[in-house]
């Protein structure tokens, strides 16, 4: 059983706006990043939210999806990675760490982590492109007790750094792993690639960052 964990918890004070709300398509940048989630073939699929999470059930409507609220949403993303593991039953044998502003994310590119999870043997696979990693990531969920204790102030890169043999790189051709939506010109960036044309605007502000998220 693998498990998706899709990272929402952020309150976006930076960009001035709630960023995973903003539309892409015709549809909030959330509900576009869940939709791809759906379509890969995940089992479960978990949204780790904070004080938007009412905002964020509203927009993905009916979906299958679980919600657990991050209770420190202003804390660094481990807590709220912490929250969505210790939320996942034990069956889930994986869990996919997916980034709620990743709206180039598409199912495709989920495919292959799956794959590679199983026929590498590996406990650590992440999306590559060009030979850099990006998002999203799989975790062997033999990890789990590790990532709740240890790995403060560096996050999951803390994980890779402690067990680099059981890391794998998928390589994917979609460069779209490489990228989320930090700030207003990425928003930008990814409203330019959308039918609409992304009609909602852009807010100003400062990037925000995922530091300790990428390997």
């Amino acid at each position: 059983m693998i498990c998706a964990l899709v990272l929402a918890a952020g309150r976006s004070r930076r960009m001035g706006a709630q960023k995973l709300l903003l539309p892409l398509g015709g549809r909030p940048v959330i509900a576009r990043v869940v939709d791809e989630v759906l379509r890969s073939g995940v089992d479960e699929v978990f949204v780790v939210a904070g004080g938007d999470a009412a905002d964020l059930a509203e927009a993905l409507g009916d979906r299958r999806v679980r919600f657990v609220v991050n209770p420190d949403p202003d804390g660094e993303m481990l807590s709220s990675v912490r929250c969505g593991l210790a939320a996942m039953p034990r069956e889930c044998a994986a869990a996919l760490v997916v980034l709620g502003d990743q709206p180039s994310l598409e199912a495709g590119v989920i495919a292959p982590l799956l794959e590679a999870f199983r026929a590498s043997g590996r406990g650590i696979v992440a999306a590559a492109h060009g030979g850099r990693r990006g998002h999203p990531i799989l975790i062997d969920m033999r990890y789990r007790d590790e990532i709740l204790s240890r790995h403060d102030g560096v996050g999951l890169r803390g994980l890779a750094r402690a067990h680099p043999e059981d890391v794998f790189e998928a390589e994917v051709p979609a460069p779209g792993v490489l990228d989320d939506m930090d700030g207003p010109e990425d928003f930008r960036r990814a409203a330019a690639r959308f039918p609409d044309g992304g009609k909602g605007s852009a807010p100003g502000g400062a990037p925000e960052s995922n530091q300790g998220m990428t390997l």
